[in-house]
Parts: structure tokens; C-alpha cells; sequence
């Protein structure tokens, strides 16, 4: 089918809420094929990809050592029984992910050590969308401490599902829902960039405190960086901070790194530009590079504390628990990126990404333009004289890239953040045709 055909069947049978089409037919593009940093639309037009759709493709679409493992994985077993009769690859990425996360941060395996004296393991449930992840995270929490509620952040998007709408701040997302929700996230002011640090956490720190007074609160769930409201990087004080707030009132520190791990930020979970280590860490999205497959990955205390041995019937499921295919993939996934050196490229590359957003805001006139970025987790901010979104001019621009061959995403509440999360496989001769072509779009639309 092409296009026009396709989009035509979704108006007629897909939700209507679900896929957003221009009425002149110049939004959204038809995805029929990708490889490495491109994608082909149903007319054969090629792309570079600045989203990796949505993060996940952080070794490249289908990267050829990662379909291999599934196509193995399908050949011989396409699916198991979850919690009932495993497969050896859930325990092989479950001991992968251990390794990566509390052993490597505790000095388990002997590499860096943080503030905290012990070693650590890690133990997972595994889900299969990054709101479940958080939603077994919350259910961890409640079962080791014993209190119900939650403290999260303004402008935090942690899932759709019943349970992470609790700590997902936006009303978009959340408000109509408010009178079905239990509502036990309280929320916290995140804070803003470095120039205003220490105000910001002095802010954040009484408001948590004040929260920890008058609520039984058994978690801090937090974004390392909050990709969908706009790439906000709060400051590196802000994460220790959460982790001696955590420790003096007995709750556990919870990071959603769905977005941000397997190293989009150029470090391979982006709690470790702060060195902390959390209780436990919710992941999804790079995970496999394309298959539906999340992870809660929590210190092994914590997560035998919190959950009873069991007895023949799990307390948290689902019918596609530790998908075989995805483990599969995850394997492959894991090792691609530590073989090709990719959270070493992001790191490298998102500097000059970086250095380009910046020269590019030196030449703003009467659009404001503010870069932020920490590896290749980037956006470059717009805003009118006054300081309010320039929403139109950031669609505008993205259209305009589109158009030019060049995807990228608005980000932040009121969409005027022009993001860029592309594969970390993204080569430095790419990032600058992206820059150039940016830096073009703006002259014409947001001079």
C-alpha cells in the first residue's frame, strides 16, 4: 500500500486519538523499512532517523547481530510460559543486567565502587512496556517498606498505565482519568539547569521533606533526565541528594531509566554521571533495539525484602513474562553496544552535537534559542521574546526537517523543544548534515 492507502484504513479503523493526520497530507510519513540510521517511507523516500524512534534503536535499526538472535530464538522457540516453565536465556539476561547495573556500580565485579560499603546483585522482574516496568518498581516499593505513597516530580512522564498516571505529572495524559486513580504520587519540584542549582534544590529538598511529614511514603521515583518534558538535565547535586533524602526516611530511590540507560547519555545509565546508585531501576526501550521487552532490576535485598518466595502463583505476571525472543534480543543488544563501543561514541558525539546546538542558538534574532544536551539526549528550546513557547515555529521546523529528509521530535509540554535522540551509530559527517539542515530551517521560519 502506499501512503495515502494506509493512512485512509487507520481513519477508518484505528482510534481516531491514536495517529495525528494533517489534513493536507503532509503529516505523518508511512515507515515501511529501516537500517541502521535511515528509514524508507512507503514511496521509497530515504530518512535519517534523529529520533531512533523514540530511543530504541540505539544500536541502529534492525542491527543485523540483533535480528540474527531473534530469527534464531523464533526458529526454535517462539514463546514460553512466563512465570510457570522458563527458558535459559531469562536467566542468562537476568544475570546480564545484574551485572550491569548493582554489581558494577557496588564493586561486585570489581570495577567502580559508590558511597555504599556493600556489594550488591541485582534481581528482575521482567515486563513488556516501560509502564509496567515502573508499575512493578511502585509495587517493590510498597511491599519492602510498607507505605503506599510515592514522591515524583513536575513535568515527569513515567507510563500511561493506571498505575504510572500516579507519578506521570502531565495533565494531558492524566486528567481525565484523576476520579480512577488513587492518586498516592505526591509531586516535587524538579530541578532547573546549573545556574540555578542551588535555589532549585534547596526548593525540591523542602518540598520532599515537607511530603515525607504528612504522607507514608515508601519512594522517590525520579527521571535522571526528563525526556519528554522538553530534555530538562537537572543539576548532578540533584540525584545524591534524592539518595540521602531516600536513606534518612527509609524509603526506596526508584530511577526510570527507560529512556536514558544503555547509553544514550553517554555513560551507560545516566545515574552515573551522579554516581549513585539507586534501590531500583526501571529499563525498556534500547533494551532490545525493536522487541517489546522491560525490565525492574532492583538490589537483591531490596527485591527479596519486597517480594515472598513463590508458592506456585506469582504476585506480579504476564502472559508474555521474559519473552524469549526478547531475551533473545537483549542479549545480542547488550553486546553489541559494549563491542562497538557505543556509549563511548554517544559521549564523543553528543559533545559535538552539543557545540552545534550552541553555535547554532549564538545566531538567534527574534526567536530564543536554548540548547541543552548530555550525550545524544539533546534539544534545542524555542521561545518567543517573552518567554513564551514558540510552538508553531518548533512544528514548523521539525515539518520543515521532515520534509528535507530528517526526522526528529517536538518535546516538551507545549512541543517547543526540538529534540534529538538518535542511534548511538550516528556518524559525526550525519550529526553535521542534521546541523546544517537545522541551522537552515530556523534562518527561514525562526529568524
Amino acid at each position: 500500500m502506499n501512503s495515502a492507502e494506509t493512512l485512509d484504513l487507520l481513519r477508518r479503523f484505528e482510534s481516531r486519538n491514536v495517529t495525528f493526520m494533517e489534513a493536507d497530507g503532509s503529516w505523518p510519513i508511512v515507515w515501511t523499512r529501516a537500517q541502521g540510521n535511515h528509514v524508507w517511507d512507503a514511496e521509497g523516500r530515504r530518512y535519517l532517523d534523529l529520533t531512533a524512534a523514540f530511543g530504541v534503536a540505539a544500536a541502529g535499526h534492525s542491527n543485523p547481530r540483533v535480528v540474527r538472535a531473534g530469527a534464531r530464538q523464533m526458529s526454535t522457540l517462539l514463546h514460553a510460559m512466563g512465570d510457570v516453565h522458563p527458558h535459559p536465556l531469562k536467566a542468562l539476561l537476568a544475570r546480564a543486567l545484574s551485572a550491569i547495573t548493582f554489581e558494577r556500580w557496588t564493586g561486585a565485579t570489581g570495577s567502580r565502587r559508590t558511597s555504599r560499603k556493600q556489594s550488591f546483585t541485582g534481581k528482575t522482574i521482567f515486563g513488556t512496556s516501560g509502564s509496567e516496568a515502573v508499575e512493578m518498581a511502585l509495587k517493590t516499593a510498597r511491599l519492602a517498606t510498607g507505605k503506599p505513597d510515592i514522591i515524583a516530580f513536575t513535568g515527569g512522564y513515567h507510563g500511561l498505565g493506571y498505575g504510572a498516571l500516579n507519578a506521570t505529572h502531565r495533565d494531558h495524559f492524566r486528567g481525565a482519568f484523576l476520579d480512577q486513580l488513587r492518586q498516592f504520587g505526591r509531586f516535587a519540584s524538579y530541578p532547573g539547569p546549573s545556574a540555578n542549582a542551588p535555589q532549585d534544590l534547596t526548593k525540591s529538598e523542602a518540598e520532599i521533606r515537607r511530603l515525607f511529614g504528612k504522607h507514608k511514603v515508601g519512594a522517590i521515583l525520579v527521571e535522571p533526565v526528563q525526556a519528554r518534558n522538553g530534555i530538562h538535565i537537572p543539576p548532578l547535586g540533584f540525584l545524591p541528594l534524592l539518595r540521602r533524602l531516600a536513606d534518612e526516611f527509609g524509603a526506596l530511590l526508584i530511577v526510570d531509566e527507560i529512556y536514558t540507560g544503555f547509553g544514550r547519555t553517554g555513560r551507560w545509565f545516566a545515574c552515573e554521571h551522579s554516581g549513585v546508585s539507586p534501590d531500583v531501576i526501571c529499563l525498556g526501550k534500547a533494551l532490545t533495539g525493536g522487541f517489546p521487552l522491560s525490565a525492574c532490576v532492583g538490589r537483591a535485598d531490596v527485591m527479596d525484602r519486597a517480594w515472598p518466595a513463590s508458592t506456585g502463583e506469582a504476585i506480579h505476571t504476564s502472559t508474555y513474562l521474559g519473552h524469549p525472543v526478547g531475551c533473545a534480543m537483549a542479549l545480542a543488544q547488550l553486546r553489541e553496544i559494549a563491542d562497538r563501543g557505543l556509549v563511548e561514541t554517544a559521549a564523543t558525539l553528543g559533545a559535538v552535537l552539543l557545540t552545534g546546538l550552541e553555535t547554532i542558538a549564538g545566531r538567534a534574532g527574534r526567536i530564543r534559542r536554548s540548547p541543552r544536551g548530555i550525550g545524544l539526549m539533546a534539544g534545542l528550546e524555542l521561545q518567543h521574546p517573552d518567554g513564551k513557547p514558540a510552538t508553531h515555529e518548533s512544528i514548523s521546523v521539525m515539518k520543515a526537517l521532515l520534509h528535507r529528509g530528517f526526522i526528529v521530535l517536538p518535546e516538551g509540554e507545549h512541543s517547543n523543544v526540538v529534540s534529538f535522540t538518535p542511534p548511538l551509530t550516528l556518524t559525526v559527517a550525519q550529526l553535521k548534515r542534521t546541523l546544517g539542515e537545522l541551522d537552515s530551517a530556523l534562518k527561514r521560519i525562526a529568524p
